[in-house]
C-alpha cells in the first residue's frame, strides 16, 4: 500500500512539474519574441510650423437696419383721390406719395384768400384816419383783430390741406402700396414702408470686457446667410455709452454702404470686428489639436539618432476661425507637429510621416 501510494505521488510531482515547467519555457520565449521584436512605428500627416500674421477679430451677431425707415400713414381720415407712386420705386425727399379728398378746405381757403385784400385796405385806411383822430382806438383794433385772423385762418386752411398730402420725409425706397384709389382711410392707416437704404446699420453688443478693443471709426466686415460669398464692409459710427447691468454688454452700432442694394433690413447678421494684425503668430489647423482632461495638446516630431519619436506638448489656444487655431503658447515656429493619427499615440512614440491631403480643407464644400 505504502509503495502504491508513493508511486502515485511520484507521478503526481512529475504531472505538476511537467506543466510548470512548459509555462516557465513558454513564458521565456515570449520574453525572447518581445526582446526580438522590431519596436512599432505609426503613420502620421504633419507639417512644419511657419510663423505668419495673424488678424484677431471680435465676432457677434445682430440684425440688419436701414439708415431710416418709417411707415407712413394719415394724420386725418378721408377718402383717396390721387395716389402719386408705385410699390417698390425710387422716391425723393418732400415727393407726393397719396392726397385725401380737400375740396372743401380748398375752396374755403379761396373764399378767405379773396376777402384778405379788403381786410388789409380796411386795415390800413383805419390807421391812417387813427392818426388824423377821426376814429377811436377800438375800432382800429377791431380792423386789426379782423385782418389778422383771416390770415390766421388762410395759414391754418393751408395746414389743413397739406395735413392731408402725404409726402416722402426722404429719400428712399417705397415698399408695397397698401392703399387704393377711393379708398376711405382713418388716421393712422398704413400706407406703404419708406427705407433709406443708401447706408445700411448693425446693431449688435459685444462683452464690457472688449470695450478697450473697440473704438469709433474701427472695421467690421459681415455676412448674410443670403450671399455666402460676399463679404461686407463697414465702419463702427456709435457705442452705447452704458453697459447693461444685468448682461455686462454693450450696444454698438456700425454703417455699411449698401452701394449693391444687397443688404436689406431685418437680415441677420454675423459680424467680426477687425483688431490690429499681428506679426510672426503661431496658426495650426485645428484637427492637429487633441483634448483631454489636461487641456489642449498636439504631438511635435522630434528625431533622435535618426529616429522620429513625438512628445506631447500642452498648448493655450486662442481665437479660432474656420480650421485655423491660434497658438498663444505651448509650440514655436520651426517645429513639426502631427496632423492626424494622434489615436494611438502617446509620449516617446516611434512615428513614420506620410504624404496624405485627405484632410485638407476643399475650396468649395462638396455637393450632396
Amino acid at each position: 500500500m505504502k509503495k502504491w501510494m508513493a508511486i502515485m505521488l511520484l507521478i503526481a510531482l512529475a504531472l505538476f512539474g511537467s506543466v510548470i515547467g512548459f509555462n516557465m519555457f513558454k513564458q521565456k520565449k515570449i520574453a525572447e519574441f518581445m526582446a526580438n521584436r522590431p519596436e512599432p512605428e505609426f503613420p502620421v500627416t504633419a507639417m512644419v510650423i511657419k510663423s505668419q500674421d495673424w488678424t484677431p477679430t471680435i465676432e457677434a451677431i445682430g440684425f440688419v437696419e436701414p439708415n431710416q425707415g418709417v411707415t407712413l400713414s394719415t394724420e386725418l381720415a378721408g377718402t383717396i383721390d390721387q395716389i402719386a407712386f408705385e410699390s417698390g420705386m425710387d422716391v425723393k425727399a418732400d415727393r407726393l406719395l397719396i392726397s385725401l379728398d380737400s375740396s372743401v378746405e380748398k375752396a374755403n381757403l379761396r373764399s378767405s384768400t379773396a376777402r384778405l385784400p379788403a381786410a388789409r385796405a380796411k386795415f390800413e385806411r383805419y390807421k391812417n384816419l387813427y392818426t388824423k383822430n377821426s376814429i377811436s382806438r377800438d375800432q382800429l383794433d377791431d380792423a386789426e383783430a379782423s385782418y389778422r385772423s383771416l390770415e390766421a385762418d388762410i395759414e391754418s386752411l393751408k395746414a389743413t390741406i397739406a395735413r392731408r398730402e402725404v409726402r416722402a420725409p426722404f429719400a428712399g425706397v417705397v415698399g408695397l402700396r397698401n392703399v387704393f384709389l377711393g379708398q376711405y382711410m382713418e388716421p393712422g392707416t398704413e400706407i406703404v414702408r419708406l427705407e433709406d437704404i443708401s447706408v445700411m446699420r448693425l446693431r449688435f453688443t459685444v462683452p464690457q470686457t472688449d470695450i478697450s478693443k473697440i473704438s469709433l471709426g474701427q472695421t467690421i466686415k459681415i455676412s448674410v446667410d443670403a450671399y455666402p460669398q460676399t463679404e461686407f464692409s463697414g465702419k463702427i459710427s456709435a457705442i452705447e455709452p452704458a453697459v447693461n447691468y444685468q448682461s455686462g454688454l454693450i450696444q454698438v452700432q456700425a454703417d455699411i454702404p449698401n452701394n449693391g442694394g444687397k443688404l436689406r433690413s431685418g437680415m441677420f447678421a454675423r459680424a467680426s470686428i477687425v483688431l490690429p494684425t499681428i506679426k510672426d503668430q503661431v496658426v495650426l489647423p485645428q484637427n492637429a489639436i487633441t483634448f483631454t482632461l489636461y487641456g489642449e495638446n498636439v504631438y511635435v516630431i522630434q528625431e533622435k539618432d535618426g529616429v522620429k519619436r513625438v512628445t506631447q506638448h500642452v498648448i493655450k489656444v486662442g481665437e479660432r476661425r474656420g480650421n485655423d487655431a491660434h497658438i498663444l503658447s505651448g509650440i514655436k515656429a520651426g517645429d513639426e507637429v502631427v496632423l492626424s493619427g494622434q489615436v494611438r499615440l502617446s509620449n516617446d512614440t516611434k512615428v513614420k510621416v506620410e504624404k496624405n491631403d485627405a484632410l485638407a480643407v476643399p475650396a468649395q464644400a462638396p455637393m450632396l
